[in-house]
């Protein structure tokens, strides 16, 4: 089956679609690490730009395909457009829907992780209303069973002068949380308001001042989820955490590498890259690297396009993905952001994952880029 699609100098080709592999339901979690997808939400095509709408049933239906392929659900976070569109309310609301659905696969509190934030509290301007804000969310995160990731504040990160600040705040957040959680560091290239988180600019400082936290409250803490884009780093981190606490990678550049070598996953291509992640964890539990690496590699190129800068746009590429792959039927986000990427960024996106074997139904994906395509002014 064929395609025209552009090319990056503004030429046409014909594009061979391959067919796909048949990619096999893995049901039980994997045994060797622990690995979340993180999942971005579908708007509703028919709401209005404000408040966020969400159109319900094709977002818990994808996370229930999340589920299907043994990966855990990263929920509320900035996959999910949380802090670009994505209100604590409509947030509180998916917790508590995706933790009851959750319950068709196993016990919510391990399948579901949600991001608890401070953004409903937009002018706190004191660490006493940070620490409120933080431990608000919490609470309602927790009340639904799920487990939490405490995302980064834009708010703590405006008022902090400098590590204790950040120490004092989670350190309480932490002695009131029942269950452990996942820290979140989200790299600039995310989120440019989070700079200097930790409270320092040079990574090694922060890194120094975050495993100070970790260290006095190693018994709250799950492990930290890590988004720098840095494998060197990250590797250095993980060696120096207290033992007991993981290290989510959050790197969408070199994930297969740092998963194999130690790094649990809490990434965000994994919401696009399900079948294969699933497929290449269980291989890592029988100990064929050979076949982890075989699997995984044909998605880097895809990632790395997805996730080019500017990095924090990544969230329309899930979604165009998820469009092209038929587990939702409109390419549509929150406050309009699939317009954030061109037409030429899209047609490559399409072409790595058809080499990567992400297109489950050719027909309806050629169908639907054919759509945007023609949209664009351009025919078959």
């Amino acid at each position: 089956m064929r395609i025209t699609l552009p090319r990056a100098d503004g030429t046409l080709e014909a594009y061979q679609v391959h067919p796909p592999p048949q990619w096999q339901m893995q049901g039980k979690l994997p045994r060797s690490r622990v690995a979340y997808a993180a999942a971005h939400v579908v708007a509703d095509p028919l709401a209005g730009p404000a408040p966020a709408a969400l159109d319900w049933d094709a977002t818990l239906r994808f996370r229930r395909h999340l589920w299907s392929h043994g990966l855990r659900v990263a929920d509320g976070m900035d996959t999910a457009q949380r802090n670009a569109g994505l209100e604590w309310d409509a947030t509180r609301e998916l917790a508590a829907r995706t933790a009851a659905a959750a319950r068709d696969f196993g016990d919510p509190a391990e399948l579901v992780a949600v991001g608890v934030g401070t953004d409903h509290a937009r002018y706190a301007d004191s660490l006493a209303q940070v620490t409120h804000a933080y431990l608000e969310q919490l609470a309602a995160i927790r009340a639904t069973g799920a487990s939490a990731v405490l995302m980064g504040s834009r708010e703590l990160a405006a008022i902090a002068r400098g590590p204790g600040d950040y120490h004092e705040v989670y350190a309480q957040v932490l002695s009131q949380s029942d269950r452990p959680v996942i820290l979140h560091w989200l790299g600039e290239m995310f989120d440019p308001w989070l700079a200097g988180y930790w409270g320092a600019r040079d990574v090694w400082a922060a890194t120094q001042s975050l495993l100070t936290l970790v260290r006095d409250n190693a018994d709250r803490i799950d492990g930290i989820k890590v988004s720098l884009l840095d494998a060197n780093h990250e590797i250095a981190l993980r060696t120096a955490l207290p033992a007991g606490v993981r290290l989510y990678t959050g790197d969408d550049f070199n994930y297969p590498s740092l998963i194999a070598t130690g790094s649990h996953a809490l990434l965000g291509i994994f919401d696009a890259i399900a079948p294969a992640a699933a497929t290449a964890l269980r291989a890592l539990d029988d100990g064929d690297k050979l076949r982890y690496e075989e699997v995984l590699a044909p998605t880097v190129p895809l990632a790395r396009k997805v996730f080019e800068a500017p990095t924090r746009d990544y969230k329309t590429g899930l979604v165009f993905l998820a469009w092209l792959a038929g587990y939702q039927d409109a390419f549509v986000m929150i406050g309009g952001a699939q317009s954030a990427r061109s037409l030429l960024h899209l047609a490559e996106v399409f072409r790595l994952a058809d080499y990567a074997g992400l297109l489950p139904n050719p027909t309806v994906a050629i169908s639907r880029m054919s759509t945007l395509l023609a949209v664009h002014g351009i025919g078959q």
